[in-house]
């Protein structure tokens, strides 16, 4: 018998009593469902710990307080359990696959994973979700009896597909994977272990892809306020924050910065919820779904922003691509990251044993990927000085 306390769940969430299993069969646990099963590993794993100090949008040396990619992973998991808990869902699923969800980025976020890709595209190309689906199936070494972490077929779909399908029911890439082709490794993976690669995934997984907007969203208008990137009145033009911020300014005339810049954080992500859930709600009545099935085969996600939201959340992510993700400072640090990961890469590909292990030639491109994207920020500035004797320019 399971010492979890079971809850009525909605007929379209998933059921961890009917999970699929993995791909290499296990006995159940006495005392955990399969999906808390999946959160404990993925906490546990040397990768999940690596997020602490991994690049969200600042490095982690110009502040204590901005997110890394643990806090952000935090942050979203924290709003997926809310939102699977209010609909009805597994919400042990929907914090698993929110957990695991930035496990494949590499060190100085977008920067490095646009720097890494450039380097891989003769090999291949590098992509954060199927480097995910390598790290929990293949990287992580720390069971007896498999290489990865064995997860659920459920939180593998979920990783894999929440945001959408990837091929279109004849097999073609659609999406982010139209130009490029869906990666080798999930291609390799599903020929292994199934996911329905055509599918959409279930609204457990679809709960965590929204949370992770929800997240960001909120919280880089609070590390840009902080970094200085634009100000309060700077917002003030952006359609959901202007009347967040009118309602401040009523309610609490004179407010501190500090105080300010927390109850629009707070305030945007009570909003884009709220939001997600009664859409969530209107879209699941139109479908009537009696199964975890029937929204994977649904024509369009359950989970997502009303079309007043989506608009808003659009023209919010705008004003910050504009104002932090393309600020001067922040461009310069892109710049460095980029030059830093392009150095250690063809460095080591001139010297695999730089890197602590031979390679053979036919691995070596991605065995490099797979070692420079398992970074932190500070192993791969420590590479870098150790390397060429330079300190690195991020420092």
């Amino acid at each position: 018998m399971l010492f979890t306390r079971e809850r009525p769940l909605s007929p379209f969430a998933v059921d961890h009593r009917a999970s699929r299993g993995r791909l290499f069969p296990a006995e159940p646990s006495p005392t955990r469902t399969e999906f808390q099963r999946d959160r404990d590993r993925i906490i546990h794993s040397t990768a999940f710990r690596r997020l602490k100090h991994k690049t969200q949008v600042f490095v982690e040396h110009e502040g204590d307080h901005y997110r890394t990619r643990l806090t952000h992973t935090i942050e979203v998991s924290q709003i997926a359990r809310a939102l699977a808990r209010n609909l009805g869902l597994d919400e042990d699923l929907a914090e698993a696959l929110a957990l695991a969800h930035d496990l494949g980025h590499t060190p100085f976020g977008h920067a490095g994973e646009d720097a890494l890709d450039a380097l891989m595209a003769p090999h291949g190309g590098f992509d954060h979700n199927a480097q995910a689906l390598r790290i929990v199936t293949r990287l992580e070494q720390r069971y007896a009896g498999f290489d990865g972490l064995n997860l659920s077929w459920e939180t593998l779909e979920g990783l894999v597909k929440h945001n959408g399908p990837l091929v279109a029911p004849t097999g073609e890439p659609i999406g982010r994977y139209r130009a490029k082709g869906v990666p080798l490794a999930i291609c390799e993976f599903d020929k292994l272990f199934a996911l329905e690669l055509a599918s959409h995934a279930s609204a457990e997984a679809q709960v965590a892809a929204i949370a992770d907007d929800i997240a960001y969203n909120a919280h880089d208008i609070d590390d840009g306020l902080r970094a200085g990137l634009f100000g309060i009145d700077d917002l003030s033009d952006v359609p959901l924050i202007g009347l967040i911020i009118a309602e401040i300014d009523a309610k609490w005339p004179g407010l501190e910065p500090p105080r300010f810049a927390h109850e629009i954080m707070r305030r945007v992500i009570t909003r884009l919820v709220e939001d997600v859930g009664q859409e969530a709600e209107r879209r699941i009545m139109r479908l009537d779904p009696l199964s975890a099935q029937d929204i994977r085969r649904a024509p369009l996600p359950v989970i997502a922003f009303s079309g007043g939201m989506a608009r808003e959340e659009k023209a919010l992510k705008a004003f910050l691509f504009e104002r932090m993700y393309r600020a001067p400072r922040v461009m310069v640090m892109r710049e460095q990251a980029e030059r830093i990961l392009r150095a250690l890469f063809q460095r080591y590909m001139a010297d695999p044993a730089a890197m602590g292990a031979a390679q053979g030639e036919a691995a070596r491109p991605r065995a490099i990927a797979d070692y420079i994207a398992g970074m932190t920020d500070r192993f791969a500035l420590a590479e870098f000085q150790r390397l060429f004797d330079e300190t690195p320019p991020l420092r």
